[in-house]
């Protein structure tokens, strides 16, 4: 009878530690912009951009440079606009 308590709380224990261990993947978010940059970028040294994640608090555009720095941009800045769809023309 004890053993088989044992057994049953060690399955029970697994079952668990499973549960959390698939799921500490799916927490969040990889990459949210905090704080936007303050100041305007040329749009020559912009290789790319990608939008943040839905679920990050602040909107954000990443504007990725040609060093391959990555820098967080509001998105609903003229001259982020412009970048944006710049550089989606230039991917047609």
């Amino acid at each position: 009878m004890r053993n088989s308590r044992i057994l049953l709380l060690c399955i029970l224990g697994a079952a668990l530690l499973s549960s959390v261990m698939s799921n500490s993947s799916a927490g969040g978010p990889d990459e949210c912009c905090f704080k936007y940059y303050p100041r305007r970028l040329n749009k020559n040294l912009i290789r790319s951009y990608y939008m943040t994640d839905y679920r990050c608090s602040k909107t954000g555009a990443i504007l990725v440079t040609q060093k391959s720095r990555h820098i967080c941009v509001d998105p609903s800045l003229s001259w982020v606009e412009t970048i944006m769809r710049s550089l989606d023309e230039k991917t047609f």
